[in-house]
């Protein structure tokens, strides 16, 4: 699981060769029927997205690197062409939005198990997502997935630290706090 989690890192840059097909987003979102659901109410559906079926109706709707504004992320020809938009049957709550998490991360680690990258995309236009794919269900988030191009890595650092990613010669840094300071 350790190392797992570590190779699991937000690329916002993609390899663009590499073609996600339907199979592999098939797979990816079967680890949601595994796993825990508050009051077992398993609220989540999905929408699974490629470059043949509406990749380029979701790109102009999400945003990418807030934290790194100057960049205009993703870069051109970087983009990720797969996505999954998790939608909710029912009103968002804490327990959709914690159900949304442990599906977001399951998600995640699949897909690096499989050799793929992720980015948990929150910063969309709910309303135009919508009605670019016709929902009735509310999404709340987007997973992009592809072959992830960027290089990550994690940097130790104090509670009291800045904990904002950045970028220097060309490596993503993501400031992660000690486990000694995330204890009580």
């Amino acid at each position: 699981v350790d190392e797992l989690l570590t190779k699991s890192r937000s690329h916002r840059g993609y390899n663009k060769a590499y073609v996600v097909s339907h199979g592999e987003l098939e797979r990816i979102v079967g680890v949601c029927n595994k796993l825990p659901s508050g009051c077992n109410q398993q609220a989540l559906r999905y929408l699974l997205v490629t470059k043949d079926t509406g990749a380029d109706k979701v790109l102009p709707l999400i945003r990418l690197g807030a934290a790194l504004p100057e960049l205009h992320l993703p870069l051109p020809g970087t983009e990720p062409e797969a996505f999954i938009i998790c939608c909710t049957t029912m009103k968002e709550s804490k327990l959709v939005d914690i159900d949304l998490g442990i599906a977001l991360q399951s998600m995640a680690l699949k897909a690096v198990e499989m050799g793929l990258n992720t980015l948990m995309i929150g910063a969309f236009d709910r309303e135009k997502m919508k009605a670019a794919f016709n929902l009735e269900l509310e999404p709340l988030m987007v997973l992009a997935v592809g072959k992830g191009i960027e290089r990550i890595e994690l940097v130790p650092i104090d509670a009291d630290e800045p904990k904002a990613y950045y970028r220097k010669d060309g490596v993503h840094y993501v400031p992660k706090v000690k486990t000694k300071d995330l204890i009580i």
